[in-house]
């Protein structure tokens, strides 16, 4: 595998995935920075609605009448919708129609985008979940008021039934919706990468990018070896518990930052992933490190394949200990057929990786292999 010198970044030796469209290239540069291998794979795009026809008749309904409520969910939602209607020459229009109601949003993200529009919200739930604010508008009285609600992506069709039921007057306004990725080879890719533990973290920015995940693994028959995966050896980390409800309703464990933001979320993965997947070594007074599937020796960094990684790491663990091929094959081939002859084809190509570090893995005849570090 590949040699590369230099600093060795916190995330030297893991793969992660990225499924965000929105901000994507962010996320993938804050995490090279860090020294990670990013896989790309947009789960969905989000995609302006093409003539903003139905955009631009919510604002009209918006303003034909006093609103009492509006909601706010997303901050990019909210400064396209506003970037819109000042586009038609009604931005002032619907400033004013909504510094006249109750705000609500959910969120931080949208907070700041309410307030740099000159306004000010009544409420946000800490959760930035939609439900708190549907608890919240159910607690007053709803009969004949009119609330505007900015979608995120997806219609919120139950939230707006809930109000109807109670006599409100609902405006969905629609700013962007999801679609399918441009790409959805990429997608697929992703997943078999994961079921073959070939990434270490999933990266998630949207609830919305989870499901389209999901069904993906599905349409492949690959969901439960998936849902498999990341109960395990694979990571998933999620911008927020709003995003991540997708997978904590299937009980799957997420890792997500206090605060919803691409910074925090890599910050979260640096905490977390070499905690999960560090091992030092020391070889005559040299230090060295075994971090996700990368040596690091000095300043020069080793990248392996996942099974020369697996096979390093079993030895590592006792290391002067001879493992037979028989416990290397259980250790790093547990769900293949392969025979012990490929143990000694993956402990060539092991030592052929390691470059002038091969001499590590010693063969101990009709035994088996140690890690020497003397």
């Amino acid at each position: 595998m590949a040699t590369s010198t230099g600093h060795h970044g916190p995330l030297t030796g893991f793969t992660i995935g990225v499924t965000a469209a929105r901000r994507r290239d962010e996320l993938v540069t804050l995490l090279g920075r860090r020294g990670a291998r990013v896989v790309e794979a947009p789960a969905l795009r989000i995609m302006a609605l093409e003539d903003d026809i139905a955009l631009r008749r919510a604002t009209e309904e918006c303003l034909a009448a006093p609103l009492d409520y509006v909601v706010a969910t997303t901050g990019v939602g909210w400064r396209g919708w506003v970037s819109a209607a000042d586009g038609w020459g009604r931005g002032a229009a619907l400033t004013e129609a909504c510094r006249g109601a109750v705000v609500l949003t959910r969120g931080p993200k949208a907070t700041g985008a309410v307030r740099a529009s000159g306004l000010d919200e009544t409420f946000s739930p800490s959760s930035e979940a939609t439900d708190e604010l549907l608890t919240w508008l159910l607690a007053r009285p709803l009969a004949g008021r009119r609330v505007a609600v900015q979608e995120h992506g997806v219609r919120l069709d139950d939230f707006a039934a809930a109000l109807r039921e109670r006599g409100a007057e609902v405006i969905s306004v629609p700013v962007y919706r999801w679609a399918p990725p441009e790409d959805p080879a990429l997608v697929r890719r992703l997943v078999e990468q994961t079921v073959r533990r070939e990434v270490h973290a999933l990266t998630f920015t949207s609830a919305p990018a989870i499901t389209a995940f999901l069904e993906t693994a599905a349409a492949d028959e690959l969901l439960p070896a998936t849902l498999d995966a990341m109960r395990g050896d694979v990571l998933p980390v999620c911008v927020g518990p709003v995003c991540a409800r997708p997978l904590t309703d299937l009980g799957i464990p997420v890792v997500w930052p206090d605060r919803g933001r691409l910074g925090a979320l890599v910050r979260t993965l640096t905490d977390v992933l070499p905690a999960r997947s560090r091992q030092e070594l020391t070889l005559a007074g040299r230090p060295l490190v075994l971090q996700g599937n990368a040596l690091l020796v000095d300043t020069e960094n080793y990248w392996l394949s996942p099974k020369s990684a697996a096979l390093l790491r079993a030895l590592a663990e006792r290391p002067g200990w001879v493992l037979s091929r028989a416990e290397l094959l259980r250790r790093a081939w547990a769900d293949s057929d392969a025979d012990e002859h490929a143990v000694e084809a993956a402990i060539g190509r092991l030592r052929a990786a390691l470059g002038p570090h091969g001499s590590l893995i010693r063969t101990v005849p009709k035994r088996g292999y140690r890690l020497a570090l003397g």
